[in-house]
């Protein structure tokens, strides 16, 4: 809102943190304004103001500032001003940040960084690069968007069409993090899974007839419909194939399937409508044993053949594994290995253990899963997948000595 309004996307990014902060700290001890976005924007609006006269050109930009301040923004905002195009302002701030001046990896970035909330780290992990360089990527996305002198605001129709790729796999990424969260406590984020499914909506909205944003919000409706299902009672995480299914959202699984059903009779398929396909199979399977795991082969086969991506062929293996035997999984695992892309990522360990385990390689097993417990932060999954190398480790002799630090999901749920 604040950068449709003064139209300085940097300035306003750290203006809303500083106010965030100024929230965290007195709310809690005075209660609630009647307003709280609207209190957040005024004092938001407050430090846009003090970081601009501590600037060299003081001059120059707070008078670009006063000639682009709506009068209604110099006061508090009126309790029922909501900012009600904040739906519009998200759409814009999504389209903003995936300009074609910029590359879509910087783009897509920038954009989980600013919108969606993510850390820098998270965003690193997600495009398997070191942390640094993700941090240089958003910096300079950012100064490019400063000096570019974009205009804040939906772009047009033909534009729109040049952006939404990016803004697709903003979304996507967004809620991945959102239903298998990469650090911290918990297992999920539920509100940025959410988000994405809100935004996701918003667009398909916009454009109905677009067949990917259609797959996308349908994979979206599938995987977050075994939320529920997918960790205990103390939130360890639950493998798909020992979920009470009975807990899945059958309403979203509705919703889905009909979406995704009707998306595919349409023509061209992309990635998002394959991978909603895949979702709907497992959801609609109403036992583990009753999963069609040659047409999910075959689908991934397909996304491989469309996507290139690594993490593609890691699912491709599981679902070979389910229908030849974990030996073929494992020959398809030794190319991702010697491809070296996933080597640090504790889902490519995981799914080895898993196929090993099937095998009976109960010593290889364990090893796995003790480095893909040691890959990941985010701690119910490090405790399962300690916990899963320690119960192996129980039925060997000797037992391993070596201490356990790991955690993980099963590799039969694969990642959206």
């Amino acid at each position: 809102m604040l950068t449709r309004r003064t139209g300085d996307f940097d300035a306003a990014e750290d203006a809303v943190q500083e106010a965030l902060l100024d929230a965290a700290a007195q709310w809690p001890k005075e209660g609630l304004p009647g307003n709280p976005r609207g209190w957040l924007i005024q004092v938001a609006f407050r430090r846009m103001t003090e970081q601009v006269r501590n600037e060299q050109a003081r001059r120059r930009r707070e008078e670009l500032v006063a000639a682009r301040t709506p009068p209604e923004l110099r006061s508090a905002p009126a309790a029922d001003d909501a900012y009600a195009s904040d739906q519009d302002d998200t759409l814009s701030m999504l389209f903003l940040c995936c300009h074609p001046a910029l590359t879509p990896a910087s783009a897509i970035a920038l954009t989980l960084r600013s919108v969606g909330g993510l850390t820098t780290a998270q965003i690193a992990k997600a495009f398997m690069v070191p942390e640094a360089t993700m941090a240089q990527r958003i910096s300079r996305a950012k100064q490019r968007i400063k000096t570019s002198g974009i205009p804040f605001g939906m772009p047009a129709p033909h534009e729109r069409a040049r952006r939404l790729s990016s803004v697709l796999h903003v979304l996507y990424l967004t809620f991945n993090e959102g239903y298998a969260s990469t650090t911290g406590p918990d297992l999920h984020r539920v509100e940025l899974a959410r988000e994405a499914i809100r935004l996701t909506r918003m667009i398909h909205a916009l454009l109905p007839d677009e067949c990917e944003i259609a797959g996308l919000l349908a994979l979206m409706l599938l995987t977050d419909a075994r939320r529920a299902a997918r960790t205990g009672p103390h939130g360890t995480p639950i493998p798909l194939t020992e979920q009470d299914r009975t807990k899945w959202d059958s309403d979203a699984i509705t919703e889905g399937v009909t979406l995704i059903t009707t998306t595919l009779a349409k023509g061209a398929v992309g990635p998002y409508q394959l991978q909603a396909a895949i979702a709907a199979l497992h959801d609609e399977a109403a036992t583990a044993d009753q999963t069609d795991w040659p047409q999910i082969m075959a689908l991934y086969g397909l996304l491989e053949r469309m996507s290139g991506n690594p993490m593609v062929t890691l699912n491709r293996a599981v679902a070979a594994a389910m229908v030849h035997g974990p030996s073929t999984g494992l020959d398809i695992l030794k190319t991702l290995d010697a491809d070296g892309r996933l080597a640090d990522h504790h889902r490519f360990h995981t799914a080895r253990a898993h196929l090993r385990e099937m095998a009976g390689d109960l010593p290889g097993a364990i090893e796995d899963y003790r480095t893909a417990a040691n890959h990941t932060t985010n701690i119910p999954e490090r405790d399962y997948l300690t916990a899963r190398a320690a119960r192996l480790a129980a039925t060997t002799s000797p037992p391993p000595t070596t201490q356990l630090n790991t955690e993980t999901d099963d590799a039969s749920d694969p990642p959206a």
